[in-house]
């Protein structure tokens, strides 16, 4: 593994076209940025933060600090390298390290209104069962991913076995996945809080190293989202309120995913590549290149 060092030249490399906008001059050319200041240009909030879609909080510990969707996009793209065109709700990352660090890492919150999740097949999965389906799937629909220039993923299997709290309506699980042939396995911790008309979706993903230390804080993650008064799970209204097509188990396999094809939804799993960016790789232009099958004349965008 490569030194901190190194990983934190490495990210200064990459982002040596990243500039902050600047309207009055459109043709100015690109300030190079050292990766300690691409980070004090991050607005982090801490404590109580109302999300952007206004029907939920976090009431975060000081272990954790939030950013909004505009500097979290700036994080995923220009110093994670990810392919543009996605939205977020924000991220939430530890607050005694740095995302650009060899061992940082962050939660990505969306949200999927699709209508009010039942959960009553929650006691009834089989979730050894459902794994060899995803798995499968996963195998299928790397067929796509190749075409499309990126490259094949292995789910190996569970980090952590899905579990649901009935009484807060909170699902979570961890799955280990491989990208291509990389030997750095990644961990993609997942948290699902059940509303209303719909679930907030935390992603976090790091490296399968990290697993104790992001299993230890994900309690405290748990705890700090919630939706607001209204758009709780309890407060759906049978009468006026759409249903999901879709309960627990989907959820884990995918949620809106499993309905059109098994990661038709890219962007959660596409942040992975962001361990091989910092760990694994020296030529850096040549790895966003492989990863995500850019040309110099064309960039494939993640299917929908």
């Amino acid at each position: 593994m490569l030194s901190k060092l190194f990983a934190v030249a490495a990210m200064t490399l990459l982002l040596g076209g990243v500039s902050p906008a600047r309207a009055d001059e459109p043709s100015a050319a690109p300030a190079k940025m050292t990766a300690e200041e691409f980070v004090a240009s991050l607005k982090f909030q801490t404590g109580k933060v109302d999300l952007p879609n206004g029907i939920a909080t976090l009431d975060l510990p000081p272990s954790f600090r939030y950013l909004n969707p505009a500097d979290s996009k700036r994080v995923l793209e220009d110093a994670w390298g990810n392919p543009p065109g996605e939205t977020t709700l924000g991220m939430i990352f530890p607050a005694d390290g740095s995302p650009l660090s060899q061992s940082g890492w962050g939660i990505i919150i969306t949200y999927d209104e699709d209508g009010h999740v039942n959960d009553a097949d929650a006691g009834t999965i089989k979730y050894d069962e459902l794994l060899k389906e995803m798995q499968s799937s996963v195998e299928e629909a790397n067929e796509e991913r190749k075409k499309q220039g990126y490259e094949p993923v292995s789910l190996l299997g569970w980090a952590e076995t899905p579990s649901y709290d009935q009484t807060n309506h909170k699902l979570y699980w961890a799955k280990e996945l491989a990208f291509g042939d990389s030997q750095q396995h990644t961990l993609n911790y997942n948290i699902r809080v059940l509303g209303r008309k719909g679930v907030l979706v935390l992603n976090a993903v790091a490296g399968m190293d990290q697993l104790a230390q992001i299993k230890g804080q994900m309690p405290a993650v748990l705890a700090a989202t919630n939706f607001k008064a209204g758009n709780g799970y309890a407060d759906f209204n049978s009468s006026t309120d759409k249903v999901a097509a879709y309960g627990i188990a989907a959820l884990v396999a995918g949620g809106v995913a499993a309905k059109l094809g098994f990661f038709a939804k890219l962007f959660a799993l596409l942040i992975a590549f962001k361990k091989a960016l910092l760990i694994g790789l020296i030529a850096l232009g040549a790895a966003i290149k492989k990863f995500f099958g850019m040309k110099k004349k064309e960039q494939p965008q993640a299917a929908e």
